[in-house]
């Protein structure tokens, strides 16, 4: 049957290939410079059905740090982030690995409970984490990808006895799970709200409970997957030892790492190569994506693209061919890449071999970022305006015009600090930045200078070119240092948490902080999407810079029927801006109308001004 399948999808791809030449080299969707992007990780959401909670059963993974106690349970979601759960203590090992075991039991009806939510804040494109099914709480240890996470939906037990009885293999066996469905129904639902879908997913590697991995495991060289993955050797049965040995992603063994074939060039994290996956891995890889972007071959029900994990360590020839097969099913499908580091901490990777119309539509795009944080922060890193300006008109400058409007202009993610935190310290940028690594890094709540540095950077991130992404929690006013305190569970407005504390991990740290959702920080987040939603120059209009000195910024941006003007001030002293004095604008940051022969910012201020003569 496998070699029916892959038969069938050469065919498929070769047709793609001669009867759509400009699919390989299309440019992004018209839409995607319009969204404004909400990143959700669905585990730590909200939790809108304790019926369908994890369990040790659909939590449990082979390579674990720890067997699973016998009085383990979810955490409360109130509870201080730093306090230990009360089945870790004789865990062993340290407080972050412990957490790695520790579950919320944030799921699909969670989001549901929240459409208004997400409706009144604004967003219209949604980035979800991975929901492919999987024993752990971030789901980037597959167990099966065609499936969502069996405690995502209504019926996990259900919907596991669905899942064996299939064949993994034969996709003509597939079917939908009671979770399937919900997440089917969730894309409609955001769908009709004007909100667009797209899907996390990592082709380079599995967890050890993905079907195809526990055959290799069980059955050796006589699997009929044995070829899938980058094994270092196979047990010999003629020995006592077990000599089976394989490559896990970043020598991480719960992540076993897909085969690439005809490999040229370096093949290590941070380098550009061409080769492609194993044909059998790929003909699975492309199933799994037809099943979401045209459920039961219906492309109007299904997802608008997919965030693709990790994507410098999976060869060029690949995903040409992904984006082949993509575009043909859905012509308007979105593809964003995680091409992120060259060279941790220092070098970014230069996105541009993954731009030219033949693999992705944008990247997460934190070489937009890196700048701005070392510009609008405290920073031991500090840089000036005209060197935010050189650095931002290099980057778009080598991406070109029709991607850096389509870019997802990244700040924080579940991989990083988050904003306020990053803010906060002025450390490198994702250098040092966990409390394990440096204790005395500030994880707490920041101080007042950071929130009014932060939103000003925000103001600058949703009027540049690029779709602004907000990593959900920020605004609510969430803090937390990198990975995995920026994966608190989200700090709704309906709960009572407790006081956070750190000195059980950070023994100098003695801060009681008050812990809950900040109406102040919700409340600009919804004004700037509002003022990016109303006025189409900030998606599609071209940007130029009028004053970059010392810490003293201006732009517009403008086509051919509007321009907006956006101040910053971040010097210590008050900073005139010279304008005609037959000119009037309107500050659409707090509505007042601004006339003179000058603009006065005081510090740490800024300024988004429309001519009222566009207005009138």
């Amino acid at each position: 049957m496998r070699k029916i399948i892959l038969l069938a999808s050469l065919v498929y791809l070769a047709s793609c290939t001669s009867s759509t030449d400009n699919i390989a080299h299309s440019l992004p969707p018209e839409w995607a410079q319009d969204v404004v992007w909400y990143q959700i990780f669905v585990e730590r959401f909200r939790n809108g059905d304790p019926s369908n909670d994890p369990t040790p059963e659909t939590i449990f993974a082979e390579s674990d740090f720890f067997d699973i106690p016998s009085n383990w349970h979810i955490t409360p979601w109130e509870q201080n982030w730093y306090k230990e759960d009360d089945w870790a203590k004789d865990l062993g090992m340290d407080f972050y690995a412990r957490l790695q075991l520790r579950r919320y039991g944030g799921d699909l009806q969670g989001i549901f409970d929240n459409l208004d939510y997400l409706s009144d804040l604004g967003i219209t494109a949604i980035y979800f984490n991975p929901l492919n099914d999987a024993p752990s709480l971030h789901k980037y240890d597959a167990r099966n990808y065609h499936h969502i996470d069996v405690n995502f939906g209504p019926d996990p037990e259900g919907d596991m006895k669905i899942i064996r009885s299939e064949d993994p293999n034969n996709p003509n066996t597939w079917k939908w799970t009671a979770a399937d469905r919900m997440f089917l129904k969730l894309v409609e639902e955001l769908r009709n709200r004007g909100i667009r879908v797209v899907l996390d997913y990592s082709w380079n590697h599995t967890g050890v409970e993905f079907w195809a991995w526990k055959d290799l495991v069980n059955n050796q060289t006589n699997s009929k997957n044995m070829d899938w993955y980058e094994i270092i050797s196979f047990n010999n049965p003629e020995t006592q030892n077990n000599e089976f040995d394989y490559k896990g992603w970043l020598n991480i063994k719960s992540l076993p790492e897909f085969k690439k074939i005809d490999v040229v060039g370096n093949m290590r994290h941070g380098s550009y190569f061409e080769g492609n996956l194993h044909p059998e891995i790929k003909d699975h890889i492309f199933e799994v994506t037809k099943r979401w972007l045209a459920p039961n071959g219906d492309a109007s029900k299904g997802i608008d693209g997919f965030r693709l994990d990790v994507a410098d360590h999976i060869p060029l020839g690949f995903w040409r061919e992904y984006r082949q097969l993509v575009k043909h099913i859905k012509p308007e499908a979105y593809l964003v890449g995680e091409i992120w580091w060259e060279n941790w901490p220092n070098t970014l990777m230069d996105p541009t071999p993954y731009l030219k119309g033949d693999v992705f539509d944008a990247v997460m795009f934190y070489q937009a970022y890196r700048p701005a944080k070392y510009f609008f922060s405290k920073s031991d890193f500090e840089i000036d305006a005209q060197q935010l300006v050189d650095s931002l008109n290099f980057q778009w400058g080598r991406v070109g015009r029709e991607f850096r409007n389509a870019m997802m202009n990244t700040a924080t993610t579940h991989d990083s600090p988050r904003l306020l935190t990053c803010f906060a310290n002025p450390s490198k940028y994702k250098y040092g930045v966990k409390l394990n690594d440096n204790p005395h890094y500030i994880a707490g709540k920041p101080d007042s200078d950071t929130y009014q540095r932060v939103m000003l950077y925000l103001l600058h991130q949703f009027t540049i070119p690029g779709a602004p992404h907000i990593w959900n929690g920020e605004e609510m006013g969430m803090w937390g240092a990198d990975d995995p305190d920026c994966r608190k569970p989200l700090w709704w407005s309906d709960f009572s948490f407790e006081p956070e504390t750190r000195y059980g991990v950070t023994p100098h740290d003695k801060a009681v902080d008050e812990v809950k959702f900040n109406n102040e920080m919700f409340g600009y987040y919804k004004k700037l999407i509002e003022i990016r939603k109303n006025n189409q120059v900030l998606s599609n209009g071209d940007i130029e810079f009028i004053i970059a000195n010392g810490k003293t910024l201006a732009y517009k941006r403008f086509n051919e029927t509007d321009t907006l003007y956006v101040l910053f001030n971040l010097e210590t002293y008050p900073v005139d801006f010279p304008i005609d004095k037959n000119s009037g604008f309107l500050n659409l940051i707090t509505g007042e109308t601004v006339k003179g022969s000058a603009i006065t910012l005081d510090p740490l201020t800024a300024m988004l001004l429309i001519p009222t003569s566009i207005i009138q």
